[in-house]
């Protein structure tokens, strides 16, 4: 399924600037209208799912509706795909790909590991992306031959960590049960070969991951929106991010993201038996 109409012609320097300029003042955008409602009273919290738990704050809408008033003036041409709003469709060829909040619930229990993703994306994948952390004034960017980070001890070059084997690396997840009990397997046989297994960094495990502090996230049950985003940031800093199946995992699903190829294969062969074939 592509998320254009037309497929993405290339892109010059000075567009790739243009276009760069644009997500910054996206995130700047959801950063204001997020902010006032973190650890507020006032969440107007809804649930969307009767079944389950999968929250979603007027600080979510706000900050999707933030983003898209951007682009509507700045960007029209290009499609949207948001969690929030759905998805229209442009005619650039270019798509943006927005999670106003990723880690909603850490959001409502007031820890600073929810951010907002932001890529921009062709229908072969994502080509630029940003995991933004407004609170602690992180940001997270990648693509266009970028990968920098910018937050409270200045601008820093991201680059994957190199060389570690997977009994030497730190594995996170969102959430311990990761997703089905086929989902769950499959993670558990990674991770009970890790050297250390952390949860519940939502988003903030790619970016980690971009800087070389972790090795390796493992996650199921994803959105494009979810991973565009992250996917862009990893792989400018030097990372690999495909599904269990070792394809593109742009739309979703079961997500592994390695900080070199080496510990990806490593560990895909011992998610092969739990991968499902990609939608």
């Amino acid at each position: 399924m592509s998320m254009s109409e037309t497929m993405c012609t290339s892109i010059t320097a000075d567009e790739e600037a243009k276009l760069l300029a644009v997500a910054h003042e996206m995130a700047e955008a959801a950063k204001e209208a997020i902010l006032p409602y973190f650890r507020g009273s006032d969440l107007a919290l809804e649930n969307k799912d009767a079944a389950d738990f999968d929250p979603v704050t007027a600080a979510d809408k706000a900050a999707e509706q933030a983003m898209r008033d951007v682009l509507a003036v700045k960007r029209p041409q290009d499609g949207i795909w948001g969690e929030e709003f759905g998805r229209s469709s442009g005619v650039s060829g270019l798509s943006w790909v927005l999670d106003p909040i990723d880690g909603t619930r850490g959001f409502i229990s007031g820890t600073p590991t929810w951010g907002v993703l932001i890529a921009l994306s062709d229908p072969s994948g994502p080509l630029l992306g940003i995991i933004d952390q407004p609170y602690i004034g992180e940001r997270f960017v990648g693509g266009f031959g970028q990968a920098y980070y910018n937050g409270p001890l200045g601008k820093n070059t991201l680059a994957t960590r190199s060389a570690y084997r997977l009994d030497q690396a730190t594995l996170f997840s969102t959430y311990p049960e990761v997703g089905t009990k086929v989902d769950y397997q499959g993670f558990r046989a990674v991770a009970d070969r890790a050297n250390l297994v952390r949860y519940g960094a939502d988003c903030y495990a790619y970016a980690l991951l971009a800087a070389g502090q972790i090795d390796l996230v493992i996650e199921a049950g994803l959105n494009a929106y979810d991973i565009q985003a992250p996917i862009a940031v990893v792989e400018a800093a030097g990372g690999v991010v495909t599904n269990w199946q070792g394809g593109p995992a742009h739309l979703g699903g079961q997500v592994v993201a390695c900080a070199n190829q080496q510990l990806l294969d490593e560990v895909l062969p011992l998610l092969a038996p739990y991968a499902v074939a990609a939608e």
